[in-house]
C-alpha cells in the first residue's frame, strides 16, 4: 500500500494518458503482470508506481501493442505505380531476370545473378513429400508440404545471417520449381522456362511467366507478408517464415483471388455480358477488377496483359471492362494468362505463392535485423470476471 503522500503514484486515468492506451488496457496489463496496482487509504480506484509505469513505457515497442507502422526499404506503391527499392516493376519485369530482381529485394543490389540452384537430393525429397498428399490436392498444398519437409531436412536452417538466408531462399525456390509435377526443363533455363511445362502443355512463352513472378514478388504489407514478418520477428527460420506466409496466402480473400478471377473469365469467354450480369446480380464484387490501393490502374495487370498481345482473351476483358466501373487488376491478368496458354486451373495460386517467397524472404531479412518480438498485440479481455 502506498504511503499517505502518493506523489510517486499515478491513477488509472493518468497511467492511460502516459501510455496512450485505454483504461481497459491498463487492467489487461495488471492481469498479465506488467503492472502492479495498489490501494490507498481513503481513496477509490487503483494506484500505480511511477517507476513501474515509466519502465513499461520504455518497453512500449515490445509490450504496449501492435506495431502500427512498419518501416521497410523494399516496396513503394505510389501514384498507381509499383517500385522495388526505387526501381519500377514495369522495367524490372521486362528487362531483368527473376534471380536479379530477387537479389535486388534481398540485398539492394541490381545485377545479373546465377540461375537458381538445383540439388538432386533436395528435389527428390520435395517430390516424395508432394506425392504424399491426395491426388485432389492443389499445387499450393504440395508446396506447403514440401517447404515443411525441406526445412526439417536443412540442418543449417537456424542460421539467420543474411548470406545463409539468401542461399537457403535460392535453393528453396530452385527446388520447388523443379520438384513440381510435370516435365523438367534444363537448370540452365530461366525460372519461367523451368516452371512453364509444370503448368501448361502449350508452346512455352517463358518471358510471360518470368514477368509474372517478378510482378508478384512483393506488394508491401499484404496479409501474408505481415504473417511472414511476425514469424521472422520471433526468429523463426526461413522455412517457417515461408510456411507462415503460405498459411495466410491460402485464405479466400488473398491467394485464392486468381482462381476466382479464372472462374469468372471462364464464364465470360462464353458470354461476357451474361457473366457480368450474373456476377452483379449475386451482389458480390466482380473478380479481378478494382483494387484497395490502386485508384485507376494496376501496373502489374497492364504489363501482363500487354504481353498477351492480341489473344482473344484480351478482347473478352475489354468487353467486360467497358461495362465495369473498376479496372483489371493482377488477379485478372494472371487468370487471363492461364486461359490464354491453357494453364492448369490451380496454376494461379501456385504462381502467386512461388513469387511471394521472394518477397517474404526480403521481409524476413528486414525483420532479422530489427529488434525481436516487436509484434506484441495487446489483447483487451472482454469476458466475464469473477
Amino acid at each position: 500500500m502506498p504511503p499517505q503522500s502518493d506523489e510517486n503514484y499515478l491513477t488509472t486515468a493518468e497511467v492511460a494518458r502516459r501510455l496512450q492506451v485505454k483504461p481497459e488496457t491498463i487492467y489487461a496489463y495488471v492481469s498479465r503482470g506488467l503492472l502492479t496496482s495498489v490501494r490507498a487509504r481513503g481513496r477509490r480506484g487503483s494506484l500505480f508506481a511511477v517507476a513501474d509505469v515509466e519502465r513499461l513505457a520504455s518497453r512500449s515497442v515490445e509490450h504496449s501493442g501492435v506495431v502500427e507502422r512498419i518501416e521497410s526499404e523494399l516496396t513503394l506503391l505510389q501514384d498507381d505505380e509499383l517500385y522495388y527499392r526505387g526501381h519500377s516493376v514495369r522495367e524490372l519485369a521486362t528487362e531483368w531476370t527473376v534471380e536479379a530482381v530477387a537479389h535486388l529485394l534481398w540485398t539492394g543490389e541490381l545485377s545479373e545473378q546465377p540461375k537458381l540452384p538445383v540439388q538432386r537430393e533436395s528435389v527428390q525429397l520435395a517430390r516424395d513429400a508432394m506425392e504424399v498428399v491426395p491426388s485432389t490436392a492443389r499445387l499450393t498444398d504440395k508446396l506447403r508440404v514440401a517447404v515443411a519437409v525441406l526445412g526439417a531436412a536443412d540442418p543449417l536452417r537456424f542460421d539467420l545471417s543474411p548470406g545463409s538466408v539468401t542461399a537457403a531462399a535460392e535453393k528453396l525456390l530452385g527446388t520447388l520449381v523443379t520438384a513440381l509435377p510435370g516435365p523438367t526443363a534444363s537448370a540452365r533455363d530461366t525460372v519461367g522456362a523451368r516452371l512453364w511445362p509444370k503448368l501448361s502443355p502449350q508452346q512455352p512463352r517463358p518471358e510471360v511467366l518470368d514477368a509474372a513472378l517478378i510482378l508478384l514478388a512483393d506488394h508491401g504489407l499484404a496479409v501474408s507478408t505481415v504473417a511472414a514478418r511476425v514469424a521472422a520477428s520471433a526468429r523463426a527460420n526461413l522455412y517457417a517464415v515461408v510456411s507462415a506466409g503460405l498459411g495466410a496466402l491460402d485464405g479466400q480473400y488473398h491467394g485464392a483471388a486468381p482462381t476466382l478471377a479464372y472462374e469468372f473469365l471462364q464464364r465470360a469467354q462464353r458470354d461476357p455480358l451474361g457473366a457480368l450480369s450474373d456476377q452483379l446480380r449475386s451482389g458480390e464484387p466482380v473478380p479481378g477488377f478494382g483494387h484497395k490501393i490502386y485508384q485507376e490502374r494496376d501496373p502489374r495487370a497492364e504489363v501482363l496483359l500487354g504481353l498477351l498481345d492480341d489473344h482473344p482473351i484480351v478482347e473478352t476483358i475489354a468487353k467486360v471492362t467497358a461495362r465495369t466501373p473498376g479496372f483489371p487488376n493482377s488477379d485478372l491478368a494472371i487468370a487471363a494468362m492461364m486461359h490464354a496458354y491453357d494453364f492448369r486451373p490451380d496454376a494461379g495460386d501456385a504462381l502467386f505463392a512461388l513469387a511471394r517467397i521472394i518477397g517474404w524472404t526480403a521481409h524476413a531479412l528486414e525483420e532479422y535485423a530489427a529488434p525481436a518480438l516487436r509484434f506484441r498485440a495487446m489483447g483487451v479481455y472482454t469476458g466475464p470476471t469473477s
